[in-house]
């Protein structure tokens, strides 16, 4: 269907008790907060919301289609999570054991004691990478991981998280690799987006290459600044430091990095973690049991995150809905998103997903307006 909801064609559907989320769904093209972007949500398993507009091209020749797919840079990371959980479902992955169990060689430089949930809740102390890196070495799953079993960590892991922007993907995904002998790429596609029928990669095949839409990327995004140089933040900043151009490259589409390189739009990240929001089942696949979608919620770390320089809680992977700005009504949600805008939120409580993905980046690692306003609106429809 298509509907013009204040002078901006909307396509998509949304159930009529949704119409207010529409509304500002469409007023983020209005006001010109927004170039092209999807939103979608589940309730209670069933999409009650699947809505895109705009353009995917910043000449706005290209209108973003039903099937345009973006890099979501962070929001990635909660497919990442997803996979893990799998594993650990299937008895394959012990969050409380160490990395080293799965991955002997990341025992090197006194890292044996790092567990699991400390690289999937950011406390292994990882965040950077003490050796240079360049844009090309991110595309070198070999060298990356590498490099990460042979360097001390940082900072004593779990006494503090500290963001691994970049670094987190290579940890988890040879974890997952160690595992199961494939890529997390792999992975996903034959496990768990194929039988979710979920338009998700990590690694984008050149034959989908077409649909992507090139990310706008604002004066300003690329900075990213600290106070003291030598700081945690700081290294983990410069070192491996992305520019946001970075993602228009083919080399960086083809890719496997499963902390910032995922390629979706709201609609396939919302299929993907509607079972994580109603007992481990969505859209008639049983992805896993009920009790392992809890763990999401039981928090790991929680403080002064070192990268982030702001409180954060988190579960497993997923930050916790704690704080003076509340992401639902309901206590037993989590969330994240990516550079730019891009954001994943599940409820538990009231069995909602939801999420934005969008091309016009916004200045900041933490999300902005437009996803806030959304889902606020998105939950007083709720009632």
């Amino acid at each position: 269907m298509s509907a013009v909801i204040d002078g901006i064609s909307v396509e998509g559907h949304f159930s009529e008790r949704f119409s207010a989320t529409a509304s500002q769904f469409a007023k983020n093209f209005s006001s010109g907060a927004d170039l092209g972007a999807s939103f979608a949500m589940s309730v209670d398993g069933e999409m009650v919301v699947d809505i895109w507009a705009g353009h995917k091209d910043e000449a706005r020749r290209e209108p973003w289609q039903e099937d345009t797919i973006v890099n979501v840079w962070s929001s990635t990371k909660t497919v990442s999570f997803l996979c893990a959980l799998v594993l650990a479902d299937r008895g394959l992955l012990d969050f409380d054991a160490p990395v080293a169990r799965y991955w002997p060689e990341f025992a090197e430089n006194g890292k044996n004691d790092v567990l699991v949930w400390h690289i999937m809740s950011h406390a292994a102390g990882l965040s950077g990478m003490s050796e240079a890196v360049t844009a090309a070495d991110f595309c070198d799953w070999e060298k990356m991981t590498r490099l990460l079993a042979a360097q001390a960590s940082w900072w004593p892991p779990g006494t503090a998280s500290g963001y691994h922007a970049m670094t987190q993907g290579y940890l988890i995904g040879e974890v997952l690799r160690r595992i199961t002998g494939k890529t997390m790429g792999q992975f996903l596609q034959e496990e768990i987006a194929g039988p979710l029928q979920a338009d998700f990669f990590i690694g984008v095949p050149e034959s989908e290459f077409p649909r992507i839409g090139n990310l706008l990327v604002p004066p300003g995004t690329n900075d990213m600044t600290t106070d003291a140089a030598d700081s945690i933040a700081a290294r983990t900043y410069a070192n491996p430091k992305p520019q946001a151009e970075d993602a228009w490259t083919d080399a960086w589409r083809r890719a496997e990095m499963p902390a910032v390189n995922g390629h979706g739009n709201a609609r396939s990240l919302v299929r993907l973690q509607t079972a994580l929001a109603c007992g481990g089942c969505a859209f008639g696949v049983e992805l896993m049991r009920d009790e392992t979608t809890r763990l999401i919620m039981q928090e790991r770390i929680s403080g002064d995150d070192l990268v982030l320089g702001m409180p954060v809680t988190f579960g497993l992977g997923f930050a916790l809905n704690r704080g003076p700005v509340p992401m639902s009504p309901n206590p037993n949600t989590c969330f994240w998103g990516g550079w730019g805008g891009s954001m994943v939120l599940i409820d538990q409580d009231a069995r909602v997903v939801m999420s934005y993905v969008m091309n016009q980046m916004f200045p900041s690692l933490l999300g902005d307006l437009r996803f806030f306003q959304l889902g606020a609106q998105a939950f007083q429809d709720l009632g």
